[in-house]
């Protein structure tokens, strides 16, 4: 961490989302950080208002590729984590019309994109926009593609999300 990044985080608690899952807090005295966000897509939700939010790491677009690992965690998957992450958030108080969604990730695989055969990131952020653009929500800010691995933090007291991307912090 960076001395920026130090300071944001001081003091405040850190929950961690790891691949293929979910967290979700309505304590603002929190901060809730995934890592390793490659061809997996960072999805964060924040509601202003009750200081509400959560993070999802989910790892691939279509959860009918392998029902039985949906049916055991839902939060590897674009289709059946995200409506989770939307859900869980209600649960604490949320609301639809306020809440601010940021993503970071979707980057491919190899830096040769011929030879990224599968596109798991592209189709990743192809799977979010549709799904959201279904249910009227858009997304405020984006960091997607690429080829570096991105680390994404939600500071719960104020919503922002901070990327560090090759060693380097910023805001989204």
């Amino acid at each position: 961490m960076n001395d920026e990044r130090a300071n944001i985080c001081a003091g405040v608690p850190q929950v961690v989302v790891g691949m293929g899952d979910l967290r979700t807090s309505a304590d603002p005295d929190v901060t809730l950080i995934t890592h390793a966000l490659g061809s997996c897509l960072g999805i964060a939700i924040y509601d202003p208002l009750r200081h509400v939010g959560g993070l999802l790491h989910a790892m691939l677009p279509d959860s009918t590729i392998d029902p039985r690992k949906a049916a055991e965690n839902p939060y590897m998957f674009i289709d059946s984590g995200v409506p989770r992450l939307f859900r869980d958030c209600y649960a604490l108080g949320a609301d639809k019309a306020r809440l601010i969604v940021k993503v970071a990730g979707g980057a491919t695989c190899k830096a040769n994109t011929e030879g990224d055969f599968f596109r798991i990131g592209e189709r990743n952020f192809i799977a979010l926009r549709k799904l959201l653009w279904r249910n009227n929500v858009l997304i405020k800010a984006q960091d997607v593609g690429g080829f570096q691995s991105r680390t994404m933090w939600l500071e719960l007291a104020t919503g922002e999300v901070t990327l560090k991307i090759a060693g380097v912090n910023r805001r989204l």
